[in-house]
């Protein structure tokens, strides 16, 4: 499962709160903090939901992964 590097600094370019982004997206508060800390990779599933609802494609949540 992908890292995604970028959801913390694109949800802050809003910003969003955690809460927030978890209501438009549908993911739970608790796995989008774990995502942001890094303490657990989203699945593609995630990604997608977390990038539609902040309106970027998925691979700009993951851009600049090493």
């Amino acid at each position: 499962m992908p890292e995604v590097p970028n959801l913390k600094r694109i949800r802050n370019e809003y910003p969003l709160t955690v809460r927030e982004l978890a209501e438009m997206s549908g993911v739970s508060y608790d796995t989008i903090t774990k995502v942001e800390n890094g303490h657990r990779e989203a699945r593609p599933s995630t990604i997608r939901k977390l990038a539609r609802a902040l309106g970027v494609e998925p691979r700009e949540l993951m851009k600049g992964k090493k």
